[in-house]
């Protein structure tokens, strides 16, 4: 029988080496897996060649795992899950690799068990988890899968696990209060509409019938609501179609790179929305920096994938200078505060916190601190938009209001002198 040499980590996270006897590489690696240790390398050493890629078993089957046909392919929305999933076993004291095995054969969800039984073939050929990871690019970035591989090589995959769920979780919380805020003034927009499509298309023309039939000089709102009914009518179709087709071009244009930074440099200008972006840029350089420190990434690698997650081109190029004079040996804080995005309060924290060798925990306390500022600004972006919105309803309507009974009155008024 073959004998395999393999190098690991035990649950503990201390180095094994040793050999074993095993028919295939794929009954060693389950063997192993079957006594908790994380796989470093698997090798052949005596016996036998291994069977080629594809040759049927002596039970008729192919020694190679199946791939999953599916037209399911996971995607950013499997991530967060899968760590979720992979944590609670990894805790109750199942390896990583027996985990993600037991992961494809339970889950229910079919793009998430596209990906677990993905992995689970990758892992069971003899690659590490973020080995197998890294090979859906679509679902783990670069951040996450050198995390994982960090965390496998220091022991502490299940602390990392954790760490990578918090992070994501507070990011996904961060989405979900951007849409909520979003949501009402959508709903407020959509009923604002709906009643002026309604007197302009339904009621209007009624009236108008009514008030030529009784002749007579209506006012000039009237005549003027009049038009604006016509106009719409008449030409509100090309209009609608002219505007889809620029907000078409406009994003076509927007989510080219040069679009992307042209368009991020005018939002840094805008009142409300240019304070909303510094404030995302300090909360995705906090949490991811603190993140990657904190589980052993080298400085270097961790300043390069936070400029990664920072979503606005000027300050992601900004951000990049500023990891270019921290690798000639500047100071972060330093570094920063010549870019001029950075507030003054965050800088003073960071400083602190390098002088103190505490950089870790002040990127903490600057995330949960803009993770509350972001919180009330999305509070008051509700409240600013709804509250225009309601007040430019109200003004057309009173404005309708004020045409119909003005008109009424003048052509009463006129039957009265008559």
């Amino acid at each position: 029988m073959p004998r395999f040499a393999y190098t690991a980590r035990d649950r503990a996270g201390a180095p094994v080496s040793a050999d074993l006897e095993a028919p295939t590489r794929r009954d060693a690696l389950r063997v192993l897996a079957a006594r908790g240790l994380q796989v470093a390398s698997v090798s052949e050493v005596a016996g036998s060649a291994k069977p080629a890629v594809g040759t049927k078993a002596a039970n008729g089957r192919s020694s190679r795992p199946a791939r999953l046909r599916t037209t399911q392919a996971p995607g950013r929305a499997e991530c967060l899950p899968f760590l979720e999933a992979l944590y609670d076993l990894a805790t109750s004291g199942l390896s990583a690799g027996e985990a993600v095995r037991l992961l494809s054969v339970r889950i229910k969800e079919p793009r998430l068990r596209t990906l677990c039984a993905g992995i689970w073939e990758r892992i069971s050929e003899g690659a590490p988890l973020s080995r197998a990871m890294a090979a859906f690019p679509t679902v783990f970035d670069s951040s996450i899968t050198n995390l994982i591989q960090a965390g496998e090589a220091t022991g502490s995959l299940n602390e990392t696990l954790a760490r990578l769920i918090a992070h994501l979780t507070e990011q996904r919380e961060l989405r979900r209060q951007l849409l909520t805020a979003l949501a009402y003034p959508a709903f407020m927009v959509i009923v604002a509409c709906g009643v002026i499509l309604f007197f302009l298309f339904f009621l209007l023309p009624r009236l108008q019938t009514l008030l030529t039939s009784l002749g007579g000089r209506m006012p000039t709102a009237t005549r003027l609501l009049i038009a604006l009914a016509d106009f719409a009518l008449n030409y509100g179709l090309l209009v609608v179609i002219a505007l889809v087709f620029a907000a078409i071009t406009f994003w076509r244009w927007r989510v080219s790179e040069a679009g992307r930074a042209t368009t991020d440099a005018w939002m840094l200008k805008l009142p409300l929305l240019g304070p909303f972006a510094v404030a995302r840029t300090v909360l995705a350089f906090s949490q991811t920096l603190s993140v990657l420190l904190e589980n052993g990434i080298t400085a270097a690698e961790a300043l390069r994938m936070t400029e990664k997650q920072i979503d606005n081109r000027t300050h992601r190029a900004a951000f990049g200078v500023a990891t270019g004079r921290v690798l000639e040996g500047e100071a972060l804080s330093v570094a920063l505060a010549r870019t001029g995005v950075f507030p003054d309060l965050v800088l003073d924290r960071l400083a602190v916190g390098e002088n103190t060798g505490n950089v870790v925990p002040s990127l903490k306390q600057i995330a949960q601190a803009y993770q509350k500022h972001i919180s009330n600004q999305l509070s008051m972006f509700t409240k600013v938009i709804a509250s225009g919105v309601l007040m430019i309803v109200f003004i057309f309507v009173g404005f309708i209001a004020f045409a119909i009974v003005s008109a009424v009155f003048q052509v009463s008024s006129s039957f009265k002198l008559g």
